[in-house]
């Protein structure tokens, strides 16, 4: 086994303070607790939009405080951490990777939200335009994107973290591809544009949602390498988080 791997492998197991080691421990199983229920979220929303099934749609309008109340466990207990124990290096890392997941987990489950509710508003309107079987194809990537995000995030497995952002790109070209035909559309066809808009919206979360779980991938780049790999090309992230660790 490498270095890497073995420090990919064994993140929690570096200290001479066994409840620091739980601590970590703790709150990288609460971040797992909460990308879970966010994968359900997601997974049913589209299901609503796509399948019409309303009382999916309303399941996850009503959850999601659920969502937003680990957000703020999680963000309050790393927080303790930080000013308990003061946290360097690859922990300090670690403790900001968590915080920051979490932030995108809570947008990706608005975003989940957003789609319900979208679905609802669709669906009382008992409306049936719009590219659904591409929404539920893109919705399907993103959900696949998500949940292998979070399995770089459990093993924290850099060489998974950039085969999703690679999907990422992907999922941006199913995007554009389902927006040009909308547009067409509504162009077309002006009276549709009311209900077109609600699949028009729909698409625009699940591509954020997409970009949200890139995010997590970088930053399992950033506690692995320690470097910031945000706001730069797919090319350059690879270079960064395949080079070697400084």
């Amino acid at each position: 086994m490498s270095q890497e791997e073995s420090m990919e492998q064994n993140f929690f197991k570096q200290h001479i303070s066994q409840r620091f080691n739980a601590e970590l421990e703790e709150i990288h199983r609460q971040v797992m607790s909460m990308g879970g229920l966010v994968e359900e979220q997601l997974t049913d929303a589209v299901k609503a939009m796509v399948e019409g099934r309303m009382e999916l749609a309303e399941k996850v309008v009503v959850s999601d405080y659920k969502v937003n109340a680990l957000e703020v466990k999680i963000d309050e207990e790393s927080t303790q951490i930080i000013v308990r124990r003061q946290p360097t290096a690859s922990d300090l890392r670690l403790v900001v990777a968590v915080i920051k997941t979490i932030t995108d987990l809570e947008r990706i489950g608005d975003e989940a939200e957003r789609i319900g509710r979208m679905a609802l508003h669709f669906l009382e309107l008992d409306r049936q335009t719009g590219p659904i079987k591409e929404l539920g194809d893109l919705g399907e990537h993103v959900r696949g994107m998500l949940n292998s995000a979070l399995d770089a995030f459990a093993r924290m497995d850099v060489e998974q973290a950039v085969r999703v952002a690679q999907l990422d790109i992907n999922a941006d070209s199913q995007y554009e591809v389902i927006i040009h035909r909308l547009m067409d559309q509504m162009m077309k066809y002006p009276d549709t544009i009311p209900r077109v808009m609600d699949v028009v919206w729909t698409a625009r979360s699940l591509e954020r949602i997409g970009d949200r779980a890139r995010n997590i991938c970088e930053y399992v780049v950033y506690f692995v390498r320690g470097k910031n790999v945000r706001h730069i090309s797919y090319d350059q992230m690879v270079q960064e988080a395949t080079g070697d660790r400084r």
